[in-house]
């Protein structure tokens, strides 16, 4: 197994969300690969959980990377959420990005969990699940 990789295609995934117009237009640039500390813009996007398993073979060393991006917003209704929920999908869904290690086999769309969070459920959450397919050099 490899973990190598991991670092690689975060760095990718935070450089592709950052460079996508539509994503960048209605989050009006607010993508994080940590939030910040104070105070965050009414909505945003950031990367968060992965888990990795194994998934090497004769050809060399692999690994499934599952991990979530999450779109946040105070916005009333879950509509702001999920239009930018969909650019994210958009963006990410089959992209083919280059890694500084490694490389990017296949990334794909698996589910998608949306929820109020907060006091009084003022924040909407949607969590979205993607299952990315890499080789280690």
């Amino acid at each position: 197994m490899s973990y190598g990789v991991s670092a690689a295609l975060q760095a990718a995934v935070y450089q592709h969300l950052s460079g996508d117009a539509q994503v960048g237009a209605l989050s009006n640039g607010a993508i994080y690969d940590a939030v910040p500390a104070g105070s965050v813009p009414q909505t945003y996007v950031t990367l968060g959980p992965e888990e990795v398993r194994d998934a090497s073979d004769r050809s060399g060393a692999g690994a499934i990377h599952r991990f979530t991006v999450s779109v946040v917003s105070e916005a009333a209704g879950f509509g702001t959420a999920k239009t930018l929920a969909g650019a994210v999908c958009d963006a990410l869904e089959g992209a083919g990005m280059t890694l500084d290690r490694g490389r990017l086999v296949g990334l794909w769309f698996e589910r998608a969990s949306a929820r109020r969070t907060g006091t009084g459920g003022a924040i909407r959450q949607i969590d979205l699940r993607f299952r990315a397919r890499v080789e280690d050099d």
